[in-house]
C-alpha cells in the first residue's frame, strides 16, 4: 500500500498543472467485463485475430468471424463504463484531461461522458459495406444474423476481446452471413482489422491532441502495437512527461 500511495503521489506531481492527453487501451475496459488481448487469461487461450486480407477473401473466414461475433455481441453491447472511464470524465471536467485517444472499439468513453475522443480503430457499433460503403447499425445487423442462424442460439461461448467469442468450428460451418441491404455486398465492422492502417485523418486528429497537451498519460495499454505507441514516441520527441498506468 505504501508503494501504491507513493506511485500515486509521483503521478500527481508529474501531471499537476498540466493539460494531459490520455491514450487508453483494452486494460481500461476489463473491469467492464470486456477481455483484453494480452492479459493472463487472454494469453492462456490466445488465437490469431482476424486479418483484413482473410476477411475480404474468404467466405469461410467471414462465416467464422460473424458466428463468433453474433454470440459475443450481446454481452459486449451490454458493457457499461467503469470507474476508470468515469475518472477520466471527471478529470476532463476539471480541465486536466484535454482529450482521449483510445485503441478500444467499445464506445465506453462516449457512454461515460468524455467529450473529446479519437477512436483510433473505429467502433463495433456500426458496420459498413466494402462495395458501396452503406452503413448499418450493428444492433440491426444482429437481428438479421439471429434470424438467419437460429441454430446458434444453443451455442455456449465465452466472451473474447472486441466482441468476439470462443466458438467450436462445427457451430459456424453452416453459418449464413448477412450481406449489405443496399447492394448485397460484403459487410465489415467499422473497425481497423489487423493488416489495415489507421486512416490518416484519424492519426492527424490524435497527433493534434498530443501536440496541444503538456503531458501524456497512458492507461491500460501494453503499447505492443505501433498504432498506439507512435503517440508515446511523439510525446517523447516533444520532451513531454509520459506516465503509464497499467498491469505488467
Amino acid at each position: 500500500m505504501d508503494c501504491l500511495h507513493s506511485s500515486v503521489q509521483d503521478l500527481t506531481a508529474l501531471l499537476s498543472g498540466k493539460r494531459v492527453a490520455v491514450l487508453t487501451g483494452a486494460g481500461i475496459s476489463t473491469d467492464s467485463g470486456i477481455p483484453d488481448y494480452r492479459g493472463p487469461e487472454t494469453l492462456r487461450r490466445a488465437r490469431k485475430p482476424m486479418r483484413f486480407q482473410e476477411y475480404a477473401a474468404s467466405a469461410e473466414g467471414r462465416a467464422r468471424y460473424w458466428a463468433r461475433s453474433m454470440l459475443g455481441w450481446p454481452r459486449f453491447a451490454a458493457a457499461r463504463p467503469n470507474a476508470g472511464h468515469q475518472a477520466l470524465v471527471e478529470l476532463e471536467h476539471a480541465g486536466v484531461v484535454s482529450g482521449v485517444i483510445t485503441q478500444n472499439v467499445d464506445r465506453l468513453h462516449h457512454a461515460a461522458g468524455s467529450r473529446r475522443v479519437v477512436e483510433l480503430h473505429g467502433a463495433l457499433a456500426e458496420v459498413r459495406c466494402l462495395s458501396c460503403d452503406a452503413p448499418e447499425a450493428r444492433e440491426h445487423l444482429q437481428e438479421r444474423l439471429a434470424a438467419q442462424n437460429p441454430h446458434l442460439a444453443a451455442a455456449d461461448a465465452a466472451l473474447a476481446p472486441d466482441g468476439d467469442s470462443d466458438l467450436e468450428a462445427h457451430w459456424y460451418e453452416s453459418f449464413r452471413v448477412a450481406n449489405c441491404l443496399a447492394c448485397d455486398g460484403i459487410l465489415k465492422p467499422n473497425v481497423v482489422f489487423f493488416g489495415e492502417s489507421v486512416p490518416r485523418h484519424v492519426v492527424d486528429q490524435a497527433m493534434t491532441l498530443v501536440d496541444d497537451a503538456d503531458a501524456l498519460l497512458v492507461v491500460g495499454s501494453s503499447l505492443a502495437v505501433y498504432s498506439g505507441f507512435r503517440f508515446v514516441r511523439r510525446a517523447h520527441e516533444r520532451g513531454m512527461p509520459i506516465a503509464i498506468v497499467t498491469l505488467g
